[in-house]
């Protein structure tokens, strides 16, 4: 079985601007989850490799485009 790709530092930033977002628009874990049904507490530790179209849905849901999102990562 080959060994899933990932860039720990990347993920790590990722997992710091979604967080950011969330806390920014007071949202709490549970309240994202039952409004996206993402789990996005693991994606928020940096341990989940998260998808391309699992990040897009996190910015749809906070109203930015993806450009946006990686403008400052």
């Amino acid at each position: 079985m080959k060994k899933q790709r990932g860039n720990q530092e990347l993920l790590n930033k990722i997992a710091k601007s979604i967080n950011q977002l969330r806390e920014e628009k007071d949202i709490s874990l549970d309240t994202f989850y039952l409004d996206s049904d993402i789990p996005i507490a693991r994606i928020e530790v940096g341990k989940v490799n998260v998808t391309i179209s699992t990040l897009q849905d996190i910015c749809d849901y906070f109203k930015i485009s993806l450009s946006d999102f990686f403008k400052d990562i």
